[in-house]
């Protein structure tokens, strides 16, 4: 071969350096072109290549420096002032990024770091970076295809790693993860971010773990206090802290803190609106509560979203008792429960029919005779429904009940 017989020859240096930028090796075709000027300083295209391979590989202040060597040697170089213009736009682009991933901007890091990776498209670091902003985007397909491709050219790189594990954690696949955190730390153990990111990771299984037990042996009390530690651990973790706010208003619904599990619920469908167990869960408790417009607008999302016989009587029902809420609700006026017996009702409605009776208020004045003139009156419509049990049958059920001459109106 050349390199046993002219092992001095910089122009055989130069051009298997060229080959090799054209399969795009760049990193051993750096190799040829720096052997090529160091055998001769002045060898012009030696120095191209060589600049052009530490651009590719995103090393643009060495590029530079090739460039502005040629330009010693050349200064009417066209190709080396356009590379030079090149390298200076990758620096920019990577002082832009920098700052823009401490303002957690990290839509305009992606940005910058597509446009220096036209110039430098062998640079792991810029693909590296712009996978660890995909992931922090909630972009995980594209992050993990990213680092993925870096991982089949080099399977120790600890940043590909990294945001591997990183994807995996943030979508809720904590233990493996781990798996890739660890690996990364083998790799290069003082890898911050790995480091921080497995304690992260290990902190919120654990408490996560810890939580479910709780609940499960009923210890509410600890349960909540378990999740609440938990959704300390990384506000960054959104899939994971919905389903911690969501087991958080599960307990809080057992414990009949209603209100409060309407609010975890709502924390949890803020940070992944199509958690439809979330959308359930606060359903459930705005039923209970008797908010039923606002059960309705959360069965319907879930009956949109997935459309099945469950979700439909479920909506069905709330749709039932919001209609129901709207009427008189002639339990109320008797003052009695609504599995109240024939007898109670009865006993129910003496009491109350005397408690309003007009001749009982004749001494008073117009308008509270008035009033308690119309009380009098429902208390009679309502033990006329309550008392007959086809007419009850189809109230409690929320038939309209209108063929019967009786008022429906609102409470």
């Amino acid at each position: 071969m050349w390199w046993d017989t002219c092992p001095n020859n910089a122009s055989y240096y130069g051009n298997r350096a060229a080959t090799l930028m054209m399969l795009g090796r760049f990193r051993e075709a750096l190799g040829d072109a720096q052997q090529s000027v160091r055998l001769d300083d002045s060898f012009v295209r030696g120095h191209l290549r060589e600049g052009k391979c530490h651009l590719s590989l995103g090393n643009a202040m060495a590029a530079s420096r090739c460039f502005q060597r040629v330009l010693e040697l050349d200064h009417k170089n066209t190709q080396a002032q356009q590379e030079l213009k090149n390298a200076s736009t990758v620096l920019e682009y990577e002082k832009i990024a920098e700052v823009d991933f401490e303002k957690r901007d990290f839509r305009k890091v992606v940005f910058c770091m597509d446009r220096a990776l036209e110039f430098a498209p062998a640079c792991h670091r810029f693909k590296i970076l712009k996978a660890e902003c995909l992931a922090l985007l909630g972009r995980y397909p594209e992050a993990q295809s990213v680092a993925s491709d870096i991982l089949r050219m080099d399977s120790t790189n600890a940043d590909a790693l990294y945001v591997r594990g990183l994807c995996l954690y943030y979508e809720d696949c904590i233990e493996k993860a781990v798996q890739f955190f660890v690996q990364a730390l083998r790799m290069a153990p003082d890898h911050e971010k790995a480091c921080l990111a497995c304690r992260n990771a290990k902190a919120l299984k654990a408490k996560k773990e810890d939580g479910n037990k709780a609940f499960k042996e009923g210890n509410y009390k600890l349960a909540y206090e378990l999740y609440t530690e938990a959704l300390g651990i990384d506000p960054n973790n959104i899939k994971t802290n919905a389903k911690l706010y969501c087991n958080r208003g599960t307990v809080n619904s057992k414990l009949r803190k209603l209100e409060e599990a309407i609010d975890d619920c709502t924390n949890a469908v803020k940070l992944d609106e199509t958690y439809i167990k979330a959308y359930l869960r606060r359903a459930q408790c705005y039923m209970d509560t008797e908010q039923y417009e606002d059960a309705v607008r959360d069965y319907e999302k879930v009956y949109q979203t997935e459309k099945t016989k469950e979700h439909k009587q479920l909506l069905k029902n709330a749709q039932m008792e919001l209609k129901k809420s709207k009427r008189k609700d002639y339990y109320k006026i008797l003052g009695v429960d609504k599995n109240a017996s024939e007898d109670e009702i009865k006993k129910a409605y003496r009491k109350r029919a005397l408690m309003h009776h007009p001749d009982r208020h004749s001494g008073a004045s117009a308008e509270v005779q008035k009033e308690e003139e119309k009380k009098f009156k429902e208390v009679g419509e309502a033990f006329t429904i309550l008392s007959d049990p086809k007419k009850k049958a189809r109230y409690d059920s929320g038939q309209d009940l209108e063929e019967d001459g009786l008022n429906m109106g609102g409470k």
